[in-house]
């Protein structure tokens, strides 16, 4: 994968479609790492269809963003790795 700026202002367009996400305009984050986690994480799984995360001057499509959110250079704790470490520590 070529260098990503986890630490950039992002813009991030969720939707079903491309048309729908752009329609509804972007919702903006302080990082492109939280951007992704929000869209992986907290989005309905159908907005990364439509998805378009724009860092930069760089858009990146909704399989993208899944595969940058899986690359062990994501700098951010999973949402399924907290889940299992308070399982650990809860039983």
């Amino acid at each position: 994968m070529t260098r990503f700026n986890f630490n950039a202002r992002a813009r991030m367009y969720l939707g079903r479609d491309r048309a729908t996400a752009l329609a509804q305009g972007p919702k903006t984050f302080r990082t492109a790492a939280e951007a992704i986690r929000f869209a992986v994480e907290e989005a309905a799984p159908v907005s990364l269809h439509g998805a378009l995360l724009v860092v930069g001057n760089e858009g990146y499509s909704g399989a993208r963003i899944r595969a940058i959110y899986d690359s062990p250079a994501y700098p951010l704790r999973r949402k399924a790795d907290l889940a299992q470490e308070f399982s650990r520590v809860n039983s």
